[in-house]
């Protein structure tokens, strides 16, 4: 067995928070998973899968601590009352049955909780419109209410405590309660609790002392604070106010948790828009003022980062969230020797968007990640081969690669053919473009594990026939041939497709890929509403050339709003002066013109026909399994019992799906259907009992 590297040392100390100790340094910060409340044996799984992958301390995502906040329909923690205490014991269970620390983060979202369910008034500091675009406004908090919430987050601390966490959080971040009374954007008070930075602050400071009061010297107390809220001068910055607040509160809590943000899009930004680290200049000044132990994230995937992050003196623990959810057993694998094999975080906040959208967490480079309990996924841990079959896989792009190295994994005799000579299918070109190469982590990672299997063939340069099938004579086929981007103008929002002249010459990302050379003015048309167009559009001004971005929405890569990243693509086409149609589906296309119609009122407008880029639908590159089909009655012979296809030859999404099917393909081939059931939580029955 591989040893750990020595200058990796530093990163498997034990650090003291408080009255606990973490075993090491790696430290899991808090993050949403889309379970909540509402499923406690998934998030257990979850959270347990993390503590088995070596990290040291395991946090939840935000708790609400009352139910004047609550976030539905998204997934959301609480700990209103006893039957909750009962419920997150399981998470501690899980977590401490690995020796990890867990820890709690107390939420109260003011006037960013939505209250849809519980149908309580938004609270503030002041009066004001809603964070959130509905017609309602937010209470201003007077001192009763300012005192039932300190009560609130006493009673919420000592469920936790009896609930078994050993960290708990005073949340001053992401724009919630606390910090809208920080921030001077937010609280416009003229009491004791408005003004004054030293009166602002009054409010974190009883929170600390009251947390503290309530869980004794059996918990530590940790601060989540937003140093820098990124809004400019007139808000909280890390050189201004940010650090004058860690300064009046360096020693009261045990640990600070840093981070940048009045809101997650900053704190969390993509790879696309930050490398690695990307929050060092904003939070390297608290361990200068405060001689506890700080944590602060930047999408850590280097050990040797880990460590400069350590011996610099920027941070005691490497927190991670998305690293976290990409490799579970990041901590173990540096642990044993075995860096190589880290997933690593490839910063597409696919993570994000299923927080965004409601949903259980997924994950591009773990297709496991939200399947623990459901389907009984184990990111390390995979049924062997059901037999000695032989499984052609074809097409080596995201979900060839995923089903091949899990069929591997399992012992299967797998051969993996590629018609061209690089692997990685849609990756090879996605990733060349502006801001994504780290996308080619998914296509690295899984060429590197394969090259591992001894029982696992590529063969490049392989543009197989139904003919060489037979010959072949696999036991099982799974066809990963990809898709196309449609040149007929339907997309997501264009119905019906348009009228496009062959003689217009208009291109696919396909035609670009391959090289097409553009002239002139361009014009992008965005109907898938995803990456593509606007990072085509930057391509091509890098280029020299002008473009013009058409869609039939009213935002520039609008679905990129659940990746937490739309308003940096706006802000970076516009400041590289891309110039914007909202509001318009094409609807003729010629040489001589384009026609757009407005999808509200119907009117027709007419542009000068530039070099027309159609982002708009994709189809299933399905022409190999039709030939295979046609031919269904050779199959037995040539002993093939099954194809199948995966990933965007079954139907175009994202990578991330890609991934998923591939991977779902190979755990589940040759199983029994009665061993392959999704598992849905129902209530646990001693939860059952009315709360009154």
């Amino acid at each position: 067995m591989a040893q750990r590297n020595p200058r990796y040392d530093v990163l498997f100390e034990p650090v003291p928070i408080g009255p606990v100790t973490a075993p090491n340094r790696f430290y899991q910060t808090p993050h949403a998973t889309g379970m909540g409340y509402a499923k406690p044996k998934a998030s257990a799984t979850l959270r347990g899968i993390k503590a088995e992958g070596g990290w040291g301390v395991v946090c939840t995502e935000y708790c609400s601590i009352h139910p004047s906040s609550e976030d539905a329909p998204y997934g959301f923690l609480t700990l209103w009352d006893e039957e909750d205490v009962r419920a997150l014991a399981v998470t501690t269970d899980a977590i401490h049955a690995h020796g990890s620390l867990a820890g709690i983060e107390l939420w109260h979202g003011g006037m960013h909780a939505i209250n849809k369910l519980m149908r309580e008034p938004a609270l503030a500091p002041s009066e004001s419109s809603s964070h959130f675009v509905q017609p309602q406004q937010v209470r201003a908090m007077d001192k009763q209410d300012i005192a039932q919430f300190r009560q609130w987050q006493i009673n919420a601390a000592r469920r936790a405590e009896r609930a078994g966490f050993d960290i708990v959080y005073v949340y001053a971040g992401h724009g919630y309660l606390p910090f809208q009374f920080l921030s001077p954007l937010t609280n416009q008070r003229s009491d004791e609790y408005g003004g004054s930075l030293e009166n602002r602050v009054r409010l974190l400071r009883e929170m600390i002392e009251d947390t503290r009061e309530a869980v004794g010297d059996t918990c530590a107390v940790a601060v989540r604070l937003a140093v820098d809220e990124m809004h400019g001068p007139g808000g909280i910055t890390s050189d201004g106010e940010g650090r004058e607040i860690v300064e009046m509160l360096a020693e009261l809590p045990d640990l600070w948790d840093v981070n940048l943000a009045g809101d997650l899009g900053y704190d969390s930004r993509s790879s696309r828009f930050s490398p690695e680290g990307y929050q060092e200049d904003y939070v390297s000044f608290v361990k200068s003022v405060t001689s506890k132990p700080v944590v602060s994230v930047g999408r850590f995937t280097s050990p040797d980062t880990m460590v400069s992050q350590i011996k610099r003196g920027v941070q005691d623990f490497i927190g991670a969230a998305r690293p976290s959810i990409a490799d579970p057993f990041l901590p173990r694998k540096i642990n044993e020797g075995r860096e190589d094999e880290v997933r690593e975080c490839i910063g597409c906040n696919i993570c994000r968007a299923s927080n965004n959208e409601g949903v259980p967490l997924r994950c591009t480079q773990n297709p496991t990640m939200g399947e623990e309990w459901r389907r009984g996924w184990h990111p390390e841990i995979i049924v062997p081969q059901s037999s000695e079959a032989k499984v052609l896989v074809v097409g080596a792009g995201p979900a060839g690669l995923e089903a091949s190295l899990a069929l591997g994994r399992r012992g299967y005799q797998v051969m993996l053919a590629e018609a061209g000579r690089e692997l990685g299918g849609r990756l090879v070109h996605e990733a060349a473009l502006p801001g994504l190469g780290n996308w080619m982590r998914v296509r690295d990672h899984r060429v590197h594990m394969l090259e591992k299997l001894a029982h696992v063939e590529i063969f490049r340069e392989s543009a197989l026939t139904p003919d060489d099938m037979f010959d072949v004579a696999p036991d099982h086929v799974a066809l990963a041939t990809g898709s196309s981007w449609r040149r007929d103008g339907a997309g997501t929002l264009s119905a019906p497709a348009a009228e496009i002249d062959p003689a217009l010459g208009a291109l696919t990302p396909n035609d670009v890929f391959a090289g097409a050379e553009l002239s002139g003015d361009v014009t992008i048309y965005d109907d898938e509403h995803y990456f593509m167009a606007g990072a085509l559009a930057e391509k091509f001004v890098l280029a020299g050339h002008k473009v013009t971005l058409v869609t039939p929405h009213t935002l520039v890569s609008a679905w990129t709003e659940m990746t937490n990243e739309q308003i940096f693509i706006q802000q970076k086409l516009s400041g590289l002066g891309v110039e914007f149609i909202f509001s318009h589906a094409l609807i003729k296309a010629g040489p001589g013109k384009l026609v757009w119609r407005c999808t509200y009122s119907g009117q027709e407008f007419e542009t000068a026909a530039n070099q027309l880029v159609l982002v708009t639908g994709r189809s299933p590159n399905r022409a190999l399994h039709d030939a295979l089909e046609a031919r269904g009655g050779e199959w037995a012979d040539a002993g093939i019992k099954s194809v199948a296809c995966i990933g965007d030859c079954l139907v175009p999404s994202t990578i991330a799906d890609a991934v998923h099917r591939g991977h779902r393909y190979a755990r589940e081939l040759e199983v029994p259907a009665s061993n392959r059931m999704v598992r849905r939580e129902r209530p646990i029955p001693e939860l059952e009992a009315e709360v009154l």
